[in-house]
């Protein structure tokens, strides 16, 4: 297996050596924002509202929260606008990394211990053939982490894993816990049967799990949190719905209805698919083909009023080539906030080029974050 460092210097966009500068007002709206929306979450009738589109296996309620949820938000002269929410975000331990001396790394172990029903003594970090993952170097800080506080931890895929004896099993080790980062949010496919089942029978703490992802991070949700009418008929309290009102951009459902409207105003909005993840399959309007076009509207999607991101300028060295000369790109800021249970642990920041964020960018990836 490679090393750890070995692995970190193979990805070279991981990291960028800027530094994103978040105001307090602006730190402050994102977690009033989440505040807010955690509110809104627990209501009856916003769950019935978010659970008719959501897959048979939300409507099993496990007690566990679930851990690094990712709220995602541009920074604009109006304040932070939130762009979506996750809740299998990656680059909790790696952007940890960047805080001057921070003590978030027994946070996350005592996260993960709280999620525990019981006595956290074996965990599983899940994903689907997880070394070929571009973020597999967390997994492997995640694994050193655990067993630093003697909690063993194994890395494996889905169908490495057994249901046996009314238990969830790795080969002889009987699991605690799994820490889920597939992108099979439903659990659907063969390979997550027995997973599946320990998550249904209760035998097994899967975290995040499915009805986190259904209640949160379904796409369509932002079209309940961003109309005010339909919060207020639910009794959400005025105060709530100003802060929703003020962060959480206009969000449509698409529809193949009056397609003509939809292409005339397609400049202004951003095409998201409903269960997306990672940017995958999301698209600006300005940059679409009548094409991908014609294929949102086939498919699941929603459209949410553009929000151009922020952007820092960063010099970087010349490339070898011999001419010498620094040169300097614009790069944009998405800000993301790292959250459990409601409260903000961490604020990070990822920078790129191009229409959504990715980690190939030159002097982009995760940057660190100074509040002032």
């Amino acid at each position: 297996m490679e090393s750890l460092d070995v692995l970190l210097a193979d990805r070279p966009h991981l990291f960028s050596p800027a530094t994103v500068k978040v105001s307090r007002g602006d730190a402050a709206a994102m977690a009033g924002l989440i505040a807010a929306v955690e509110r809104v979450v627990a209501m009856p009738a916003y769950q019935e509202r978010a659970l008719r589109w959501a897959p048979e296996i939300a409507r099993h309620a496990p007690p566990n929260q679930g851990v690094f949820f990712g709220y995602d938000f541009h920074l604009t002269p109006g304040g932070p606008k939130l762009i979506e929410i996750n809740t299998n975000a990656g680059g909790g331990l790696l952007a940890a990394i960047q805080v001057p001396g921070n003590t978030l790394e027994a946070e996350y172990v005592a996260m993960f211990r709280s999620e525990c029903r019981g006595e956290l003594r074996a965990l599983a970090i899940v994903d689907d053939a997880p070394a070929s993952q571009y973020l597999y170097p967390e997994f492997l800080m995640f694994q050193t982490l655990f067993a630093r506080h003697g909690i063993e931890a194994v890395i494996c895929p889905p169908d490495e894993l057994a249901w046996r004896d009314g238990a969830l099993w790795h080969g002889r080790t009987r699991l605690d816990l799994v820490y889920n980062r597939l992108t099979d949010f439903a659990l659907a496919t063969p390979g997550n049967a027995a997973l599946r089942r320990a998550y249904l029978d209760d035998v097994v703490v899967l975290t995040p799990n499915p009805r986190g992802h259904a209640l949160y991070a379904d796409k369509r949700n932002l079209t309940l949190l961003a109309d005010d009418a339909l919060l207020a008929s639910w009794g959400v309290d005025e105060a709530t719905r100003a802060v929703l009102a003020a962060v959480v951009p206009k969000t449509e459902l698409v529809t193949p209805d009056d397609a003509e409207s939809w292409w005339d105003r397609r400049k202004a909005l951003f095409f998201k698919p409903a269960a997306g993840h990672a940017s995958k399959a999301a698209y600006r309007g300005d940059k679409m083909t009548r094409r991908v076009f014609d294929e949102v509207l086939a498919g699941d999607y929603v459209a949410q009023a553009l929000v151009p991101p922020s952007t820092v300028e960063l010099e970087l060295p010349d490339e070898g080539d011999g001419g010498g000369d620094d040169r300097r790109v614009e790069l944009k800021v998405d800000v993301r906030c790292y959250v459990h249970a409601g409260r903000v642990q961490l604020i990070a920041a990822r920078l790129w080029q191009g229409q959504t964020t990715n980690f190939r960018t030159p002097g982009g990836g995760f940057a660190k974050v100074r509040i002032e």
